[in-house]
């Protein structure tokens, strides 16, 4: 495989820069003392269901911070840091966990699942949460990331799809570099079976893991698995995710659609619920109109972004992330897009799975072997040729910006490659065990306490507290528009909005190529 040189001489300096971006940022709510803090969302932060900026993942205490879409790697961190200084001024004394791994967690059942209000869109996302709980159970949906949304102008599906089944050969890169959850607390593998091993009383870890987050312990499901979806086209997707959601799963029929008390376990018995259900490294996607599903917006309307999922919260960075990170992931994402991407296959699918699970349990391992092709090449040989190619298109985003910042992303990629111990997940690994006794919570809650103190420093401009202000209110007049203009009962809705119809396109036109 190698760089398409005419897309390469496409890559001019004005489409350059219309590259956007865009971040999503979890964090579960905890406690001073580290534990979970399983106290409903904070009414000052505004309806989690319409806010724009702030609402909640899988859990209540599961805070999801989302900014806009910027031009530029430093606007869009300097949002960020703007929306969690004014989210970590309504907490309290609570805080914002700085691992992706969690806190110390209590019994399954008692993690509150996100509530919505009562309108039926709210109400459904609730189900949708209860199923996730039956289907995985609670504690592995309080993991939390970054997601990284992703767009270049004049970019076809057919070519976003090559990107895609590009980063997920390379994707291993991306894990071995930032990923930073070596180590969890135990309560998060209690009754589980797992090959961890113990640091202390209340910490189990692997020696050389980069990220269990992304490995066997973490977003991994047997029966999605079970997909093996291809990525050769958006026909070819969008016809495995549809069967995935009409077909019947015998262990999710066995669950129930709902319990002998009348109330909903889940919003349906097949493979996936709803889209957002299938847990993926990278995933194409759209913006959907309100009520539209989301297959039927890519299907109709085409690729409009990729949304990265693979990147762990870094807990030595206030924000999780910095924007050295945001500018390797722009180098990377084009050389996924520029380079030639052959169809990927069964076989292949099932490598980049064991490569996934390799780096994330062993990545600094020394001499650790990856699958490629018919045979394998150390981590680090792939890594430095993968980083080489990286470069040139680093030294075009610089012309394009007037700056080093990204061949400065990709020489410290080079750096991370040649000295694991440098890697953020080395880093944790080190301070757990030099600075807090083996202890993965003590160390992530001196974390959280120092990034919870950085932000209540920051000083606080009049006009921005106005402005969250009003968006709160103006998020709890949205959610009470839509509880009074709700005009079905909730079965016929949940019916409606599930049936397979929705899930088509109208028009012929579905793949964009």
């Amino acid at each position: 495989m190698h760089i398409n040189s005419l897309a390469f001489d496409a890559l001019t300096p004005s489409r350059i820069q219309g590259i956007r971006r865009g971040v999503e940022k979890e964090s579960l709510r905890t406690l001073a003392t580290g534990r979970l803090a399983i106290t409903p969302h904070p009414k000052g932060l505004g309806s989690a269901l319409t806010h724009p900026h702030i609402t909640t993942d899988f859990s209540e205490s599961q805070v999801e911070l989302i900014t806009g879409v910027h031009a530029g790697a430093q606007a869009c961190l300097d949002e960020l840091t703007q929306i969690q200084q004014m989210t970590m001024r309504e907490l309290g004394d609570e805080m914002l966990w700085v691992s992706s791994m969690p806190c110390g967690l209590p019994q399954d059942d008692e993690i509150p699942l996100g509530q919505y209000g009562t309108s039926n869109v709210g109400r459904s996302k609730t189900v949708y949460r209860r199923g996730l709980g039956y289907r995985y159970g609670r504690r592995m949906q309080t993991i939390s990331g970054i997601h990284y949304n992703w767009s270049l102008p004049d970019v076809s599906s057919e070519q976003y799809f090559g990107l895609i089944r590009n980063f997920r050969r390379h994707a291993f890169l991306l894990l071995y570099l930032f990923g930073a959850s070596p180590a969890v607390c135990s309560t998060f593998v209690a009754g589980r079976q797992h090959q961890l091993q113990s640091l202390n009383a209340h910490t189990m870890y692997l020696p050389y893991a980069t990220s269990l987050r992304m490995g066997r312990l973490g977003y991994q499901s047997d029966a999605q698995a079970s997909l093996a979806v291809s990525y050769n086209s958006l026909e070819g997707y969008g016809s495995s995710l549809q069967g995935a959601l009409t077909t019947a799963y015998p262990a999710y029929e066995a669950i129930g659609v709902r319990g002998p008390d009348g109330e909903y376990r889940q919003l349906a018995t097949s493979l996936l619920q709803i889209e957002n259900e299938f847990y993926g490294t990278i995933r194409p996607k759209r913006v959907i109109f309100p009520g539209e599903r989301p297959l039927h917006a890519l299907r109709e309307r085409g690729v409009e972004y990729v949304e990265v999922r693979l990147m762990d919260l870094d807990p030595f960075e206030t924000m999780g992330i910095n924007s050295q990170t945001m500018r390797f992931l722009d180098v990377f994402l084009l050389h996924c897009l520029l380079r030639d991407s052959p169809p990927d296959t069964p076989q292949e699918i099932a490598a980049l799975a064991h490569n996934q699970h390799h780096v994330a349990e062993r990545g600094r391992e020394p001499g650790l072997q990856l699958e490629r092709g018919a045979g394998t090449v150390s981590l680090t040989d792939w890594g430095l040729e993968l980083v080489e190619q990286l470069a040139p298109i680093a030294r075009q985003l610089d012309a394009a910006h007037a700056c080093t910042d990204y061949t400065a992303a990709v020489t410290a990629a080079v750096q991370g490659l040649h000295h694991p111990e440098t890697l953020p997940s080395a880093r944790v690994l080190r301070a757990v065990t030099e600075q807090f006794d083996g202890s993965f919570v003590a160390f992530a809650r001196a974390q959280s306490l120092l990034t919870k103190q950085a932000m209540l420093d920051l000083p606080v401009p009049p006009d921005l507290q106005a402005r969250f202000e009003q968006m709160a209110a103006n998020s709890w007049q949205e959610q009470r528009r839509i509880e009074a203009a709700d005009s079905l009962p909730f079965d016929r809705y949940l019916q409606e909005y599930l049936s397979p119809r929705h899930l088509v396109p109208v028009t012929k036109h579905t793949a964009k190529v």
